[in-house]
């Protein structure tokens, strides 16, 4: 029976929680980089193996992913997890907050039935080498396309008058004397930029929201970035890059909490004794490598794009489907 080593689990560890929120596929580098390392990485770090500790290795690993995301946006979920009870509580959906909640709740179904039905088959017969190369370069197919049809489909901003010097200026009378406190306005608060966010998730219609949430379900196959495509999904409808990345992640919370919890048990089977360090080892690197990531993720996407990853996606998966094939 294989084994898993420490320097293994903190390799993968910091693979698993960079790469399951960056739009590059944790699943497909979970597979390609000990197939590439081979020796006794390829053996003990090989998914579709029955019977290996290094699936339950992952399970966990996802497990400390979901965590770190629960930790970054811990303010987010109590206000939107406090708006669905609420709603439930009143019966009625009025706030930005309480659509919101009930969003991200009809766009999970859809990934929530796929996953159960279809995760082990996928793990089993699609988590090898080849497949999850080709896959890989097809994620950034996906994201280099999507990224061009939504620079086309962006309208070109509106000219700004120019400024020649001529313009009226007006000058304002001196003011003398104490303005009383009662004409005194105080300006209003800006509203925080997480909050905006939401407000403008909440626009989503719900066939709008369920059909970004159903993208979730090609992640099932190693090399299709879970955030990836749920982003790409976002951007097909609309949504801004950094709005269309705050609901991948918000999305992605519940859908790797959920499933990592379900297979916990499985983290008691005899073959997990001996593997117990390391996986709790690497399920640390793994939730410090995710919440770093998320931090560097929700700011890049304020400004910049997914081609990078897409670019990267599409020469590493056809490198490694070129050497695999040969191979």
């Amino acid at each position: 029976m294989a084994a898993l080593t420490y320097p293994e689990t903190i390799v993968v560890g910091l693979l698993q929680g960079v790469s399951e929120l960056f739009p590059v596929s944790s699943l497909g580098h979970s597979v390609l980089v000990p197939a590439l390392v081979g020796g006794s990485w390829a053996r003990d770090l090989d998914a579709s193996a029955n019977g290996s500790p290094y699936l339950d290795a992952l399970v966990a690993m996802h497990v400390a992913t979901a965590a770190a995301l629960v930790i970054f946006f811990w303010r987010d979920w109590v206000r939107i997890i406090g708006a669905l009870f609420g709603s439930i509580r009143h019966r009625r959906i009025v706030t930005p907050d309480e659509r919101l909640a009930w969003l991200l709740v009809v766009a999970t179904i859809p990934v929530g039935i796929a996953g159960l039905a279809l995760d082990k088959v996928m793990r089993e017969y699609l988590s090898r080498p080849i497949p999850a190369a080709a896959f890989l370069a097809l994620n950034g197919v996906v994201l280099f396309t999507v990224e061009r049809l939504q620079r086309r489909g962006k309208p070109a901003p509106e000219p700004r008058p120019a400024v020649t010097g001529d313009e009226p200026t007006v000058v304002l009378p001196a003011v003398t004397g104490r303005i009383p406190a009662s004409e005194v306005t105080a300006p209003l608060a800006p509203v925080p930029a997480d909050e905006a966010s939401d407000a403008r998730l909440a626009k989503l219609g719900w066939w709008e929201a369920i059909a970004v949430g159903t993208c979730q379900i090609f992640a099932l196959l190693p090399g299709i970035s879970r955030s990836g495509i749920t982003i790409a999904g976002g951007l097909l409808r609309g949504l801004r890059h950094e709005d269309a990345a705050r609901f991948a992640f918000l999305l992605a919370t519940p859908v790797i909490a959920a499933a990592g919890v379900l297979k916990i048990p499985e983290l008691a089977r005899p073959e997990m004794h001996g593997a117990v360090g390391p996986t709790i080892v690497g399920s640390l690197v793994a939730g410090i490598g995710a919440y770093f990531s998320v931090r560097f993720l929700v700011r890049y996407f304020e400004t910049r794009t997914l081609t990078p990853f897409a670019i990267y996606c599409a020469i590493a998966g056809a490198g490694c489907l070129a050497y695999f094939s040969l191979a």
